[in-house]
């Protein structure tokens, strides 16, 4: 007798979905975290979550504290301020409050009672290493990338003595200061042994080749990475364009590395703010059509900060198969604008896309809640684009829109 085949309804199917989305490990493509070795780097605690930069700049909004001496406080009494002003006398209804208390209560932790010091006894009592396996395991993490610079002095030192790494952190080099600030980061390079000056000669460009080369062998970088300004253009004589297509791209491609694109920030708009006081414009994704088109053999990973800039960022991944796209950064990851974002990339490049990084800066922030989007139902029949966001102790399903996909082409997606 043969067998039948039965199909499931689209309940069990949901149902069998959700199983298998909440034990599935994720990796994570873009965080700021660190391994534990790097000590006071790795943020952590609930201490660390209440400065973080977002709940600092929204905290000032209800405080008539002056910048300079909010910053003169300790990181102690400076999230006490914060606490005090964005959960004790206003409601937290922001993302980046509503992050806190949905981390808090992944954690176990009662958010109700609002006891602050309590808090802290619970996060004081763990060790570090063993919070991490904590953090990871919550968050179905696998495995995570960080954002390394060997142009911050706390992290070179670590890298230069050496340590036992912890295989679930890969590692992304970052290079903001010699492709953006060239002029004033060459007599840093002279210092390190590197031969360059600030007019571009081949003597120079090579040197930054080596420097790439040296700090790519040493970190093991899987990827390069840089955060580029909405002015950014390309061609053109800036010395961004030109270290670029000069020294960056043909590393990139001798070491076959993604080369990260973060385009639209602009850079301290309220100084006083500090790393709060980062704003966002509108990028020329001129310049990123040219280099898809100048650079086929580069692989270029991309996201853009500006709402403005998404559909044509996904225009031109339609056009240029070295174009990847990736996240909702910064102020784009809020929950409005993940779900236009998302559903914009999937109706116009299907799932050839990275819909999501954590960017994390603080430990406890992938203890929020994972997301994944994916088109449910018979490949025959119309499907439904779910949203399943991954707590504690369950999955939520939302449904978003009807889709039809056809299955992706074998051999055409790697792991970085």
């Amino acid at each position: 007798m043969s067998a039948t085949a039965v199909r499931p309804s689209s309940a069990e199917l949901a149902s069998q979905v959700e199983a298998v989305v909440a034990a599935a490990p994720v990796i994570d493509i873009h965080t700021h975290l660190f391994e534990p070795a790097f000590g006071e780097l790795l943020l952590w605690g609930i201490d660390d979550l209440l400065v973080y930069h977002y709940l600092v700049a929204e905290a000032f909004r209800h405080s008539d504290v002056p910048y300079a001496q909010f910053w003169a406080l300790s990181k102690s009494q400076q999230a006490d301020l914060v606490w005090d002003a964005l959960f004790l006398k206003n409601s937290p209804v922001s993302e980046a409050c509503r992050g806190v208390l949905t981390t808090l209560h992944a954690l176990g932790l009662d958010v109700k009672k609002r006891d602050l010091p309590a808090l802290r006894k619970w996060f004081a009592q763990w060790k570090v290493e063993d919070y991490v396996t904590r953090c990871l395991e919550l968050a179905g993490v696998r495995k995570l990338y960080m954002t390394n610079s060997p142009f911050d002095d706390v992290e070179r030192a670590v890298w230069q003595k050496g340590f036992r790494r912890d295989a679930r952190f890969a590692t992304a080099l970052r290079i903001d200061p010699l492709v953006v600030a060239w002029g004033d980061t060459v007599p840093t390079l002279k210092r390190w042994g590197y031969h360059v000056g600030v007019s571009l000669t081949e003597k120079t460009l090579n040197e930054a080749r080596r420097f790439l080369a040296d700090w790519t062998k040493r970190l093991h970088a899987r990827y390069l990475m840089v955060s580029l300004p909405p002015e950014f253009d390309f061609p053109s004589d800036s010395f961004p364009a030109r270290l670029l297509e000069k020294a960056v791209l043909p590393h990139g491609r001798a070491h076959g590395l993604p080369m990260a694109l973060m385009l639209g920030v602009k850079r301290a708009v309220n100084p006083e703010l500090r790393l709060a006081g980062d704003g966002v414009g509108l990028s020329k994704l001129s310049a990123l059509q040219n280099l898809c088109a100048a650079f086929p053999e580069n692989k270029f990973l991309v996201t853009v900060l500006a709402r403005e800039n998404q559909h044509e960022l996904c225009v031109l991944a339609r056009k240029f198969r070295n174009l990847h796209v990736f996240g909702c950064w910064w102020f784009t990851n809020v929950p409005h604008l993940i779900d236009e974002i998302t559903r914009l990339r999937l109706e116009l490049i299907g799932l050839s896309v990275t819909p999501q990084h954590s960017d994390a800066r603080v430990l406890d922030q992938l203890a929020e809640g994972g997301i994944m989007v994916l088109p449910l139902g018979a490949r025959d029949a119309t499907q439904v684009l779910v949203k399943l966001t991954k707590n504690k102790d369950r999955v939520v399903r939302e449904d978003l829109i009807p889709v039809r996909f056809v299955p992706l082409l074998p051999g055409k997606a790697r792991e970085l």
